[in-house]
């Protein structure tokens, strides 16, 4: 067997906040058919809803000692500090997981994640099998992450002096940048001419060729998503990026805090409330726990913009607070206080 046939697979996932990456992931988990599969699950934020997303999915081969959550920074940005130690502690298991999965903050560049896997510990022993890049297609198709050339002339115009750097446009284009594989998820939202001008909108920022699929809540097969054998950490050249001239990457461009949530008797007032906070202030994403009165399971609630989804997803723990508790990011200058009040009605 050759050197590079020995090394772990590490599938990628990346995608920009709430484009579906915990559902795709979920859905790969739940039809791995044995492969043990060791996941790393980063969030911006303090707080880690996808890692307890994920170690409550009741999926067999979903292990909770096999879900490692790393919440305290985008890991883009704590390789030294998270990342590598991470990873040396999955390889050194006795049993070492046959494929390591990597779920990225939506905040995250792929590329100094794919650099860290040159690192001298880390390049004998795993190979990047593949990025993903999952992409919310109606929020894309809404020009949500795309600068428009109109309203930049017109700030020109009104401002020589403004910055006109978009850096949502910026990651966006970033993360496509990187993948070896992108997936236009929450197709059944979209017309088949709406996911074809995605496709044509996305194809346009990619700098060779890569497979596009289509998707309803993530669901591919997993046969598609592991085994793309990309050695991605040996093509850096061809995966160009906006920062590749930066020494590092900073996310004061964004903002995130958690709302914490008294039990509710509503859950279509709650929503209703968060969705018209999310438009008042141009939130991007919430997503978080809410506890219902006389409900024995917690409330899962995920809001892209003012898109927002809810579901029972698992009972509540006896050791477990029944206390509800929602992230908020968007750009930086939220107004906290606004927002805490407002979704607290």
């Amino acid at each position: 067997m050759s050197l590079h046939a020995a090394k772990i697979p590490t599938t990628i996932i990346t995608g920009f906040l709430g484009a579906g990456k915990t559902t795709l992931l979920r859905h790969l988990l739940a039809n791995a058919t044995g492969r043990r599969i060791a996941v790393i699950v980063n969030e911006f934020g303090a707080l880690g809803i996808d890692g307890d997303i994920l170690k409550g999915c009741g999926i067999e081969s979903c292990r909770e000692e096999d879900i490692i959550e790393l919440a305290n920074g985008c890991l883009c940005c704590t390789v030294a500090e998270d990342f590598i130690p991470t990873m040396q502690a999955l390889l050194d298991r006795a049993a070492p997981p046959e494929h390591i999965v990597i779920e990225t903050s939506g905040l995250a560049l792929p590329k100094p994640l794919l650099q860290a896997f040159n690192w001298p510990d880390i390049r004998n022993r795993v190979t990047v099998d593949g990025v993903i890049v999952v992409v919310d297609g109606p929020a894309a198709l809404a020009g949500r992450f795309a600068d428009d050339p109109q309203a930049l002339a017109r700030q020109r115009a009104d401002d020589t002096a403004l910055d006109h750097d978009n850096p949502l446009a910026e990651l966006f284009e970033d993360q496509l940048l990187a993948a070896d594989l992108v997936v236009l998820n929450k197709a059944d939202l979209m017309s088949p001419d709406s996911i074809s001008e995605l496709r044509a909108l996305v194809a346009a920022q990619l700098p060779r060729a890569v497979k596009m699929l289509a998707a309803t809540q993530g669901a591919l097969d997993p046969a598609i998503l592991l085994g793309l054998a990309a050695a991605a950490e040996d093509d850096l050249a061809a995966r160009p990026s906006h920062h590749d001239a930066d020494d590092g990457h900073e996310h004061d461009d964004f903002d995130s805090f958690v709302v914490p949530l008294d039990e509710i008797d509503d859950p279509a007032a709650l929503l209703h409330r968060l969705r018209d906070t999310a438009e008042a202030h141009d939130v991007l994403r919430m997503k978080g726990f809410v506890a219902v009165r006389g409900r024995p399971m917690r409330l899962l609630v995920q809001g892209v913009g003012a898109r927002f989804t809810q579901q029972f997803e698992r009972p509540w723990r006896p050791d477990e607070q029944r206390a509800g508790r929602i992230v908020v990011i968007g750009a930086s200058g939220l107004d906290k206080s606004a927002i805490t009040a407002a979704m607290r009605g």
